[in-house]
């Protein structure tokens, strides 16, 4: 029985981020992901759902699977080590967290001034894709 397609949620006007769920997309042949920015109802929703506190600026791309969330650097290798060449890279889980998110989250500050922002909303997908966003 197929597992339920995991959410990644996303800062929807992040360059940076837009690029990483592109990435994800362009890798994940099976359709393991949904997508949704953190700035839409259902994003807003999954959040509430899980207790998590989003600042005005969102920080940190959250991954819900199996009913749980995941965020920082948590989620990213959790979604790398579902994508066909890039598992290896979940080998960086035995990197204390606390360091990994600290790099994590140095990058999540930076990341509008390197990557710019869209002003207005996320990317838009294909119609092929947009039954993967929620």
């Amino acid at each position: 029985m197929p597992q339920p397609p995991a959410i990644i949620l996303f800062d929807g006007v992040c360059n940076l981020c837009n690029g990483f769920v592109q990435f994800v997309i362009a890798r994940d042949a099976q359709a393991r992901f949904q997508f949704a920015s953190l700035q839409s109802e259902v994003g807003q929703a999954l959040l509430a759902a899980h207790n998590i506190v989003v600042v005005a600026t969102p920080e940190s791309v959250v991954l819900v699977e199996n009913g749980r969330a995941y965020t920082h650097s948590q989620a990213v290798l959790r979604i790398l080590r579902q994508l066909p060449g890039w598992r290896w890279l979940y080998a960086f889980r035995v990197v204390p967290r606390r360091l990994r998110d600290a790099a994590y989250r140095w990058v999540a500050r930076h990341r509008y001034q390197w990557f710019g922002r869209q002003e207005e909303a996320c990317w838009l997908p294909t119609p092929a894709l947009r039954a993967r966003f929620l």
